[in-house]
């Protein structure tokens, strides 16, 4: 049997005693001739008294430590399941002594995960689970014991406290319960027990630079995860050895009960994080004085430099938040427009207000602009325009290919934390996708979605966000032309010097892209403000809820981090 096979015990009604549910099982006993009876042994429910408790766990722990594991089953009300789990214990943990003592009555099992887990169905608490046809569960005692292991690895003993629930059987002896806490008190059905290869983990968690994060209260709850995220180190020569406890599942996290062997230790893990721009992205969340999010992204690599969120008691908003964009999705749409054969300076009149789904969708201005070409659309953020060539020359699946394509919007992203994927939907019709198509409708995002598309325009080329270096980075099938690159560039640079980022301050570094965002959310009076923008080998989104224009809230806090990273 491998190290870490399954315990054979069926399930978590698992409780040591209390927790009823057992049932009766038939037993064979010997006779005095040696051969077997067909008289069934079985659990009866009045409890076993003092002395008889303590003489069956004794018996039981007695033979479990000499090594007469047949004779320990038979000792148990079920030795079939407890044979093999004693028999796996003993082939994956290689204790090379036991020593198993009894340390008498008790009130109450050892804390441990099958008691928890069950807790709604009655264990742990003394009473049946809730059943109409449940029949009255035995009653038993509960007798401690403390177990102490030797190995040859190490000089110093494993040594834990355990709970063992004795019943009396219907031949008047004693009987273990059987359950995995018997093992050991955290072990219940779902879990194994064995002896495997253990790595250091990662000392302190620091910027890319070496310095600190533990002050930066938007990444204070995280540390722990990245930690846990960073690659293990796979050289044997490296590993410890330990007992540990895992889900048979293969899936979650191992614990580990006792150490034989140290792993070698490993240096701090560097994430891709600057505390510099981490301290510039705390304050300038914080300036704003609204719920909200900021992401820094480095194009050239996909390293996330810095992320901050308001309330930092809350969600991370940063990068599981899941509201419209709004018009920073124009940036997509200018780039499907683009592709369909729209040039800068094609027309594309802007109208006072134009009707989607039944809805009249109106601009942040007044009046109509027939002479404007898409520069003007996108630098003065006209929704009209962009709806009705949209309707015009685009298909209801043209964005959402476009962005999983080039920008990567629509693959699964594993940063290091949890986070939600930007989702922009196949619509089924022309209608569904004009709301698209301005960053209204079914689409939902957050500051890391839309800083990675920033940075994709930067760099020409999606690189997958992530905060541990060396995490896998899933790959967009392919780029923009070179033309259509430079003429995305274009309008958003235009749109830092004449357009709706203009008015942003501080203002933006000198040869900055951006775009503008002003979100509305159903059932609220105040839109949200977005803001994404690029200046060198950085790019930033931020939002704000109920903060209005994109050139109010989320644009001055984007600035802020970008002219940090502009002087670096």
């Amino acid at each position: 049997m491998n190290n870490g096979a399954k315990i054979g015990i069926a399930s978590v009604a698992a409780l040591l005693l209390l927790g009823g549910g057992y049932g009766a099982y038939a037993l064979i006993s010997g006779d005095s001739g040696g051969k077997e009876s067909a008289k069934p042994r079985t659990v009866v429910a009045e409890p076993p008294g003092p002395e008889l408790a303590a003489s069956g766990a004794k018996a039981f722990l007695d033979a479990w430590a000499k090594g007469d594991l047949f004779g320990a089953a038979k000792l148990t009300d079920d030795p079939d399941k407890a044979q093999a789990a004693l028999q796996a214990f003993q082939s994956n943990v290689k204790p090379s002594a036991l020593h198993l003592t009894v340390g008498g009555p008790t009130t109450a099992p050892s804390p441990s995960p099958s008691a928890s887990k069950s807790s709604a169905a009655g264990v742990g608490d003394g009473t049946a689970p809730p059943s109409s046809t449940a029949s009255p569960a035995p009653t038993g005692v509960l007798e401690s014991f403390k177990a102490s292991m030797e190995f040859a690895e190490t000089g110093s003993p494993w040594n834990y406290d355990g709970v063992l629930g004795v019943v009396k059987m219907s031949d008047g002896t004693a009987a273990v319960h059987w359950a995995p806490t018997v093992i050991h008190p955290k072990l219940d059905g779902t879990e194994t027990i064995g002896i495997k290869p253990v790595f250091a983990a990662p000392a302190a968690v620091t910027d890319r630079k070496g310095k600190p994060l533990s002050s930066y209260p938007s990444l204070g709850p995280f540390l722990a995860q990245l930690k846990a995220a960073a690659p293990q180190g796979g050289n044997p020569e490296d590993a410890g050895t330990a007992v540990v406890i895992s889900p048979a599942s293969g899936n979650g996290a191992a614990e580990k009960l006792f150490t034989l062997k140290e792993p070698k230790a490993v240096p701090n893990l560097k994430l891709t994080l600057d505390a510099d721009l981490q301290a510039a992205a705390e304050s300038a969340v914080a300036a704003q004085g609204k719920p909200g999010s900021l992401v820094a992204i480095e194009p050239s690599t996909g390293g996330i430099l810095a992320y901050a969120f308001s309330p930092t008691t809350g969600q991370n908003r940063a990068f599981s938040g899941a509201t419209a964009p709004g018009s920073t999705m124009k940036v997509l749409t200018a780039a499907a427009l683009l592709e369909a054969g729209v040039t800068p300076s094609t027309t594309m009149a802007c109208p006072e207000t134009t009707m989607v789904t039944g809805k009249s969708i109106s601009n942040d201005f007044k009046g109509a602009h027939p002479e404007y070409t898409l520069t003007d659309a996108f630098i003065n953020s006209c929704n009209t325009s962009f709806i009705e060539k949209g309707k015009d020359v685009l298909k209801p699946s043209s964005l959402p290919s476009l962005a999983k394509d080039v920008f990567g919007i629509g693959l699964v992203w594993k940063t290091g934390l949890s986070n939600f994927d930007t989702e922009i939907p196949v619509e089924t019709s022309m209608a569904g996708a004009a709301s698209e198509f301005i960053g209204q409708g079914k689409i939902r995002a957050n500051p890391l979605g839309m800083a990675s598309i920033a940075a994709t325009v930067q760099s020409g080329v999606f690189r997958q966000p992530i905060l541990v270096p060396g995490m896998d980075q899933v790959k967009a099938s392919r780029t923009l032309s070179g033309d259509v690159l430079t003429s995305l560039r274009s309008l958003m640079t235009q749109t830092v010097k004449s357009g709706t980022a203009a008015s942003v301050k501080p203002a933006l570094p000198s040869g900055s892209g951006a775009k503008t965002g002003t979100a509305e959310v159903d059932s609220t009076t105040d839109a949200n403000s977005w803001f994404l923008a690029y200046s060198g080998d950085l790019a930033v989104a931020a939002e704000f809820q109920g903060a209005g224009h994109g050139a109010a809230a989320a644009g001055p806090a984007s600035s802020k981090v970008l002219g940090v990273g502009n002087h670096k």
